[in-house]
């Protein structure tokens, strides 16, 4: 074994982590030290990394300017880097940051070549993005976008997967559906759907190819129902509702399910359809204030 400090000092590490911390040090990084973590007791690896090896994993979402901004601000402010970002070694020889991509950026900027990472040698991880990023929070867009780029990522890569094997990387099945729309209809309201999605929208037992047909045939049904939606919203605007969540409300007030708690026997097609025929019947010349006002305080909007 190299000459490198490991914790416990009297436990074996394992041939692969010796192989990952020889693959650190010849791509120009330095390992500080090989320990197990305090919780799960998994081998992790301490290390400097060459920052032009770093990337962001190719699902991650876009980068917030305001967010590395602020980071570059800290940085300076502090004179010293305190955060490690989570790393993962991808086969083609990089080191994608599930978890530091803001930080990964902040140091770039700051013309430095070396940051300081955690290297784990589970590939998995990577895929873990929701789980693992708190240092700024996901709005519904972010979410979704990075969850189908997660999916196509795991496609390509094994075709025998299954949506179901990927659920807590997922974290929600609405939010592949979402994300497919996302992807062609930037400014898309994703979030007034979320409410009857979550219950109806669940993960397909199938493998990934024949899960993503179906999760197109979800997304254009959800598309369908926006399309009746928007100009329901725009003849309310100019009769003069300009609440922010007044798209909300109006899919909240043709919402089939919205007062159960457990949804059993209502299929996405059913639910979505139930709400085509009650926006098609909807007249929103009839709607009244006190009536929108109503459906936002009941949703606590």
């Amino acid at each position: 074994m190299s000459d490198w400090s490991v914790y416990p000092k009297d436990e074996i590490v394992p041939d692969e982590v010796e192989l990952l911390a020889a693959q650190i040090e010849e791509d120009g990084g330095k390992v500080l030290s090989i320990y197990q973590e305090p919780y799960g007791n998994n081998w992790q690896i301490f290390a400097l990394l060459p920052l032009k090896k770093v990337k962001p994993t190719p699902f991650q979402r876009d980068l917030s300017q305001h967010h590395v901004d602020r980071l570059q601000e800290v940085i300076r402010e502090l004179n010293r880097f305190l955060d490690p970002i989570i790393v993962i070694r991808a086969p083609n020889g990089e080191y994608w940051t599930p978890n530091g991509n803001h930080r990964r950026e902040a140091m770039e900027r700051s013309g430095r070549g070396m940051i300081v990472t955690i290297v784990v040698p589970d590939v998995k991880v990577a895929y873990q993005i929701l789980a693992l990023n708190t240092e700024k929070a996901h709005n519904i867009r972010e979410k979704a976008l990075e969850v189908i780029r997660m999916y196509r990522g795991l496609l390509s890569e094994n075709g025998s997967i299954k949506e179901t094997d990927y659920a807590f990387h997922f974290e929600e099945a609405y939010l592949v559906t979402l994300g497919l729309i996302y992807e062609r209809k930037e400014k898309f309201s994703g979030s007034a759907y979320v409410p009857i999605l979550k219950k109806v929208d669940n993960f397909i037992e199938i493998s990934l190819p024949e899960a993503l047909k179906e999760r197109e045939r979800r997304a254009n049904l959800l598309e369908s129902i926006d399309i009746l939606v928007e100009p329901i919203v725009q003849s309310l605007r100019e009769r003069g509702f300009n609440n922010p969540f007044l798209k909300q409300a109006v899919v909240s007030k043709i919402n089939p399910i919205k007062r159960k708690r457990k949804v059993e026997g209502i299929s996405y097609d059913e639910a979505l359809n139930r709400m085509k025929q009650a926006l098609e019947k909807l007249d929103p010349a009839k709607i009244t204030p006190e009536e929108l006002a109503a459906v936002m305080a009941e949703e606590e909007f």
